[in-house]
């Protein structure tokens, strides 16, 4: 089935986060599944992202021609990214046991790439010109290495999709307010109000 790439579905913040974000409920396995199965929806995702991460891009957009050819790479990337920053929220902390297969995965990912990076205005450089979406899935999850940025990384509660929270005070607690946070509001809302109707059937 086609996905919609929606603004919901880049609320991680960064490409690296979002790219995560594309296994859903990853831990109900009852009830997850991989937007990626069909690695035709890797292009999809890059054509999409392109626009909403122009920011974090540069301008720069990112070319996915041959999914099927750099899907093992882009999974590699993406899991290895989820495992080591889910963990370093839950534990405060980076695992260096997760870096070797983090750091193996982005260098895959680098290794035909022939580009310049960080010039200043252009982080992930000539925006005149298209990048690898494996290439800059890389670039976008090692920058998740800055200390800054760890500590600003959170695990929605409703989705449990990864985000960085850039709110002023650090208190965003939801990847997406108007889609988990009103979902909980609902639920919460629906909880009362059965508790509150069996509390009249039991007088």
């Amino acid at each position: 089935m086609t996905v919609s790439w929606t603004p919901h579905r880049f609320t991680g913040g960064m490409l690296a986060l979002d790219t995560a974000n594309t296994v859903v409920l990853r831990c109900d396995p009852q009830k997850t599944f991989d937007r990626f199965k069909d690695t035709a929806e890797i292009a999809r995702f890059a054509d999409a992202a392109s626009r909403y991460r122009a920011a974090e891009l540069g301008g720069r957009r990112l070319e996915a021609p041959l999914p099927d050819k750099i899907a093992p790479v882009v999974l590699s990337i993406r899991e290895t990214t989820d495992r080591l920053f889910r963990g370093a929220v839950l534990k405060g902390a980076v695992a260096t046991a997760d870096l070797p297969d983090f750091l193996e995965a982005c260098a895959a990912g680098l290794a035909h790439s022939r580009t310049e990076i960080g010039a200043p205005g252009r982080p992930f450089g000539d925006a005149a010109t298209p990048i690898a979406f494996e290439a800059a899935l890389a670039i976008s999850a090692l920058s998740l290495l800055q200390g800054g940025t760890i500590a600003r990384l959170r695990i929605c509660p409703n989705c449990t999709w990864l985000f960085v929270d850039r709110s002023r005070n650090s208190s965003r607690l939801w990847c997406d307010m108007a889609v988990c946070g009103n979902r909980q509001k609902a639920s919460r809302h629906y909880r009362r109000r059965r508790t509150a109707a069996g509390g009249i059937t039991n007088v």
